[in-house]
């Protein structure tokens, strides 16, 4: 028996809408990077981009488990000596909310140009709103 293999021009995409209030951002952020790398299907390969859009919505509301809302802290550098800048989640989620379930999300992801490819699948909105009515999407239950 042959293994299947996914061509590229067979791939077909669909876009999934996912409310995250009240949702655990572990747990939301694993779920949406199996759908971004397109393990939910039977036609998955794991050297290609088989995966599906995601539309995140109310990512403001998403909580997590512990201490993490005075305890967690996101690091960025910037490159130059001194560069290394700190933001605590408790201050990111005032003002950016919806990179907190981008950056969950990306460190599941694999750490190459496939990684990157399937990132840019994923639309955050802090809001209950979203601008992908066009697409259709279908509302995935977690």
């Amino acid at each position: 028996m042959k293994t299947y293999v996914a061509k590229a021009s067979e791939i077909e995409r669909k876009w999934y809408v996912i409310d995250a209030e009240d949702q655990v951002l572990g747990r939301i952020a694993s779920e949406i990077a199996t759908i971004l790398r397109g393990k939910h299907k039977p036609e998955f390969t794991p050297f290609l981009d088989t995966g599906d859009f995601v539309i995140v919505v109310n990512a403001d509301k998403v909580r997590v488990t512990g201490g993490k809302e005075t305890k967690k802290i996101y690091r960025r550098h910037s490159g130059y000596p001194g560069g290394l800048k700190e933001t605590t989640y408790a201050e990111l989620q005032a003002k950016h909310p919806e990179r907190i379930i981008k950056l969950a999300v990306k460190g599941m992801l694999p750490k190459n140009a496939l990684g990157r490819q399937m990132i840019k699948k994923l639309k955050v909105y802090a809001g209950p709103e979203h601008n992908h009515q066009a697409q259709q999407p279908e509302v995935w239950e977690i």
